[in-house]
């Protein structure tokens, strides 16, 4: 068991012809009290200021561990957010191309109705210009025969 002030100061010593000057043991204890009362109080001290920076450090610890934990939680949800943002990404692709085949074969199709229409209208362009030079030609033909004559010379 270690000793203290108390101790120190209770301690009796035996006495002794030709023994030590009871004054100046008295004097030597008192100082070695005060300095062993101060040792005492500053080991105190430092023993409160251990277990200070050791809950301070296991503070800082689990902040650390929180931290680090908090930025493998970001990382992962960063990551997640990459991979549904590609994933989205090929979504919009593959519905544009879609759209876009829809659109050209839209395009295909109008544009085989529109040929077919083309030649649908030159054909009748065709027709009724033969009907159209048929026409004129018997109006001509008309013209050009006999009874024009008859009637010119009637009318004289």
């Amino acid at each position: 068991m270690p000793l203290t002030p108390l101790d120190i100061h209770n301690k009796e010593f035996s006495k002794a012809f030709r023994g030590y000057n009871e004054d100046e043991v008295n004097e030597f204890l008192d100082h070695v009290i005060k300095d062993y009362e101060g040792l005492i109080r500053e080991n105190k001290e430092l023993h409160n200021r251990i277990v200070e920076l050791e809950e301070r450090l296991s503070h800082f610890t689990n902040l650390e561990e929180s931290l680090s934990k908090s930025i493998l939680v970001a990382q992962e949800a960063a990551e997640e957010v990459k991979t549904n943002a590609r994933k989205e990404a090929q979504l919009i692709v593959k519905e544009a191309e879609k759209n876009a085949d829809r659109i050209i074969n839209d395009s295909l199709i109008k544009s085989r109705k529109v040929a077919v229409e083309v030649e649908d209208m030159q054909k009748q362009a065709s027709v009724f210009r033969a009907r159209f030079r048929s026409l004129i030609q018997a109006q001509l033909e008309m013209l050009n025969g006999g009874e024009w004559d008859k009637i010119e010379k009637h009318d004289d």
